[in-house]
C-alpha cells in the first residue's frame, strides 16, 4: 500500500533563502534541501534508472530518515546531493545554493559521515583528523581551536584527542567522524549507518548527541540506517524508496498509524482444527500459529468491524479466547509492507 510523494510542483530553487510572512513578526525559512524531478540513469538504450525522478523538500532544523531496499537509489540521491554524482535530469539545492552549479558554495554548507567511521584516517590522531577536515572545508586551523576543543567535550573524546584513530574503540571511531563532519558547522548533515557496530550505550549515547544537534543547535540531518529503531527514535519523518521511486514519504507517527491496531495476537484455551486454522488464514491473514500444551497462539489482520468477525469465528468454532491483544507495529513492520517485504540490504 505505497504512499504517493507530494512533488514540489513550484520551482523552489528560484527562490529566496528566507521570506517575511507580512501577518506575523516571524521570519519564514526555505526548506534546507529541495529536489526537483532529480534523475540518474547509467548506461543507455535500455538502461534502468537509479533515480527516477524523485522530487521532495527537508524543513531546517528536522531530522529525515531515506530508507530502501537493496538497489532502491538511496544511495545514488545522497551522493547527488552531496554533488559526489551527477544527475542526468532535475535540479538539487542544499542549504540555499544549487549544488551542481556552485559546487564550492555548496560543499561550504554541508558535512557527511558515510559509511560510518571509514572516512576519517586511522593514522592521525583525533585532533589531527579535526584540523584536517576543517582545512579543507577552507578553515585555517588557528581559527578553529576553540570549536574542536567544544566537539572533544562533546564528544567525550578530550582525554584521547593526541590517540591515533586506529587505537580507538568502535565507539570512538565513530564519535570522531561524527566530529569530523561538525567541524565546519555545516547547515546540513548526512549519515550513513552513524551507529554501525555500535555497542548499546555507545549507541545510546550517539543518539542523545544527535538528539542535541537536532533539538538544540537547529541542524538538518538525512539519516540513512538499517537500525529502524534509531531512525524512529531519531526522525521526525521518512523518506522511502523503492525501485529509485519515492514510495512513501510520511511522518514516522503516520506512518505507524497507517498500520496500527490492525494486527491482533490471539491466545486460546484449546487447539484449533485444521479446516478451521486453515479458515482463519484465508479470512484473516491468520498466522505464526504456536501450539504448546493444551493451547494455541497466533497473530491475525483485521481492519475495523472485522474484529467482530473474527470473535463470532472463534465462537463458532467451539474454542475458548483467552485473550485478544493489539500489537503494536514498529518502523520495521511499515518498511516492509511498503516495501512488499521482498527485498534486504542497503541502497545503492
Amino acid at each position: 500500500m505505497p504512499l504517493q510523494a507530494t512533488a514540489v510542483e513550484s520551482d523552489p530553487l528560484a527562490e529566496s533563502t528566507a521570506k517575511r510572512d507580512p501577518t506575523k513578526d516571524t521570519t519564514i525559512c526555505d526548506p534546507a534541501i529541495v529536489v526537483n524531478g532529480l534523475q540518474k540513469v547509467y548506461g543507455s538504450d535500455d538502461a534502468v534508472p537509479a533515480v527516477d525522478d524523485i522530487s521532495f523538500a527537508v524543513e531546517q532544523g528536522t531530522a529525515v530518515g531515506l530508507l530502501g531496499p537493496n538497489g532502491a537509489g538511496k544511495t545514488t540521491t545522497i551522493k547527488m546531493l552531496l554533488g559526489l554524482v551527477v544527475p542526468t535530469s532535475g535540479r538539487a539545492r542544499v542549504g540555499g545554493v544549487d549544488v551542481h552549479e556552485d559546487e564550492r558554495v555548496a560543499y561550504r554548507r554541508v558535512g557527511s559521515m558515510l559509511e560510518g567511521a571509514r572516512n576519517v584516517y586511522w593514522r592521525l590522531t583525533v585532533r589531527e583528523n579535526l584540523r584536517f577536515f576543517a582545512a579543507i572545508a577552507g578553515q585555517h586551523p588557528s581559527t578553529v581551536r576553540e570549536r574542536h576543543d567544544e566537539l572533544l567535550d562533546q564528544f567525550g573524546l578530550s582525554e584521547k584527542a593526541d590517540t591515533p584513530v586506529r587505537e580507538l574503540s568502535q565507539g570512538m571511531k565513530q564519535k570522531v567522524s561524527l566530529a569530523c563532519t561538525l567541524t565546519r558547522n555545516a547547515d546540513v548533515v548526512f549519515l550513513d549507518e552513524p551507529t554501525l557496530g555500535l555497542d548499546v550505550e555507545s549507541s545510546l549515547e550517539l543518539r542523545a548527541e544527535l538528539h542535541r544537534l537536532i533539538d538544540d543547535d537547529g541542524m538538518t540531518v538525512v539519516l540513512s540506517s538499517h537500525d529502524m529503531d534509531v531512525i524512529e527514535d531519531i526522525c521526525d519523518r521518512v523518506i522511502i524508496m523503492n525501485e529509485g521511486c519515492i514510495v512513501a514519504d510520511d511522518t514516522v507517527e503516520n506512518l505507524l498509524d497507517l498500520f496500527r491496531t490492525q494486527t491482533y495476537e490471539v491466545r486460546l484455551d484449546g487447539l484449533l482444527s485444521e479446516p478451521i486454522r486453515r479458515s482463519l488464514q484465508t479470512e484473516f491473514s491468520a498466522s505464526d500459529f504456536e501450539r504448546c500444551d493444551e493451547s494455541e497462539r497466533f497473530h491475525a489482520q483485521v481492519i475495523g468491524d472485522e474484529f467482530y468477525a473474527l470473535s463470532d469465528a472463534l465462537r463458532e468454532a467451539g474454542v475458548t479466547v483467552a485473550s485478544i491483544e493489539a500489537v503494536e507495529p514498529d518502523l520495521e513492520d511499515v518498511f516492509l509492507h511498503i516495501t512488499d517485504g521482498d527485498h534486504e540490504g542497503d541502497g545503492t
